[in-house]
Formats: structure tokens, C-alpha cells, sequence
């Protein structure tokens, strides 16, 4: 049995959802997509027959962040506090019970990355690429990373992470705790599977639970997260060094920022 969101499929295996992000190759980060993963979740959330969601993606890359060259992916300028729409998305995806494997069989960059950490467990292979670049584009990291990967791999790694916009593969992100399970890049989905049947044979009240004790408060901040990361980003969308650094990027160069 399959459902079908906007760009977003799921199917069922036994008690398996396969949440699918259809925007192959690149998967680009955008709110329609980042909606209809969150729609996809609370749906599963409340479907008794999911006990645990594989979130996978056709194309090379599993989310590749925001296009910039694209002129509609342009930070629209917003109040100083006002939360990013999409990040209202990000507290729905992270509200969801169901334990959550995702399979990172390309690149995560960006928002992408944030994506891919909503999850419980990451599967990757030495192909599969990793980065924060926020900083190196010119502006706050978002999509809750502030709060998420420092809980995840610490908070020196995390810094260096976010600091340098530093592209580490899936052997380094295995290595660092960034990710779980390192296999070749043809099995990534089926590995993220395998491990999603063995905790689906688990009870799910059981391990929802047990979730619930080993996250707790991760959903308050994500809010706090979330909305501190808005307001820096709102005034730095605004800066000549986001001018620099989305120029940089699209000339395939290192960026030169004036602080201004």
C-alpha cells in the first residue's frame, strides 16, 4: 500500500513505512517538500500500522539543501523575529513518535543535514557526503542543527562543523558518530530497512516509550533552537556577506567575506 504527498511517496512493508523524498536528483530543500515530509509523519504518527519509518530519497543526493542559484530559493527578508515557515515544519517532523532510520545514500547538506538528523538513526555509505555550510554561505545555522548536532557528536565537533562549512564523507561521519551503520552505497536502503524491521518486531508502545525517556525535551528545543536560529538568519539575509557567500557558492569559489 503507497500514500502520496507532494513530492513525498509512502509505502508499506508490514510494519515498515518508507518515507521517499521524490525530487531526484538533488531532493532541494524547500518548504512544499519539508511540508509534505511533516504531513507524511503525522499521518504515520497516527497510523497503527507503522511501528518505525525508513526516510530515503530517489536521486544522487539525499537532500542537498537550498538551491541559491535558483532565484525563488532566495531568502525572502523577513521581521527580526519571525520564525522561518519552514522550521514550523521542523517541530512537526521532530513531534513524531515513531522511531525514524534514515537512509543517506548521497549528499545531506545544509537544511538537508538538518533532515537527515530528525532521525534516530542514520545509514550511510563512504559516498554519501555531510555539511553544515551555513557559516560559509554567510549566515546562521537552521533547521534546529544548533540544537541537534552538538547532542549528537558534541558540542567541539559540531563547532568545527559549523565554523569551517567543512564536507566530511560517510567514513568520517560513521567515525564521528554523525552516522550508525557504514555499508556500500548500493545497500544504504536496504540496511536502513533491515534495521527498521528489527526495531519494528519491538514492542511499539514499548519503544515509543523508551523514545520518548531518551529524547525528552528534544522537541522544546528544537522550538527555542528554531527560533533563535530565525532571528539570526533574518538579519544576516540581509548582509553583503550572504550576497558573497551565494555568489561564492554558485562560482565554485572560496568566498571573501568583509563582515559587513
Amino acid at each position: 500500500m503507497s500514500n502520496s504527498y507532494q513530492d513525498v511517496q509512502v509505502t508499506f512493508d508490514g510494519h515498515v513505512a518508507t518515507v521517499e523524498m521524490c525530487k531526484p536528483p538533488h531532493n532541494f530543500f524547500t518548504i512544499p517538500l519539508i511540508r509534505a515530509l511533516a504531513d507524511a509523519f503525522e499521518d504515520l504518527e497516527a497510523d497503527r500500522r507503522c511501528h518505525a519509518i525508513v526516510l530515503a530519497a530517489q536521486g544522487t543526493s539525499f537532500c542537498a539543501g537550498a538551491d541559491f542559484s535558483n532565484r525563488d530559493a532566495t531568502p525572502p527578508q523577513r521581521s527580526p523575529r519571525a520564525l522561518n515557515p519552514i522550521y514550523d515544519e521542523a517541530i512537526r517532523m521532530f513531534a513524531c513518535r515513531k522511531p525514524v532510520v534514515a537512509a543517506v545514500q548521497g549528499p545531506a547538506i545544509g537544511g538537508g543535514l538538518g533532515v537527515a538528523l530528525v532521525a534516530d538513526f542514520r545509514v550511510t555509505c563512504a559516498e554519501a557526503k555531510f555539511s553544515a555550510n551555513f557559516n560559509r554561505l554567510g549566515f546562521h545555522p537552521g533547521f534546529g542543527l544548533s540544537a541537534t548536532l552538538p547532542r549528537l557528536v558534541g558540542v567541539q565537533k559540531a563547532a568545527m562543523l559549523f565554523y569551517t562549512g567543512r564536507r566530511i564523507n560517510g567514513t568520517e561521519a560513521a567515525a564521528m558518530g554523525l552516522a550508525d551503520l557504514l555499508v556500500p552505497q548500493d545497500q544504504v536502503r536496504a540496511e536502513a530497512q533491515k534495521l527498521a524491521r528489527e526495531i519494528a518486531i519491538s514492542a511499539p508502545l514499548a519503544v515509543q516509550g523508551t523514545r520518548d525517556t531518551l529524547r525528552q525535551g528534544l522537541v522544546e528545543q528544537i522550538r527555542l533552537a528554531v527560533a533563535r536560529e530565525s532571528e539570526q538568519q533574518n538579519w544576516q539575509f540581509k548582509t553583503e556577506d550572504f550576497k558573497e557567500g551565494v555568489a561564492a557558492m554558485a562560482a565554485r569559489r572560496e568566498p571573501v567575506f568583509k563582515g559587513e
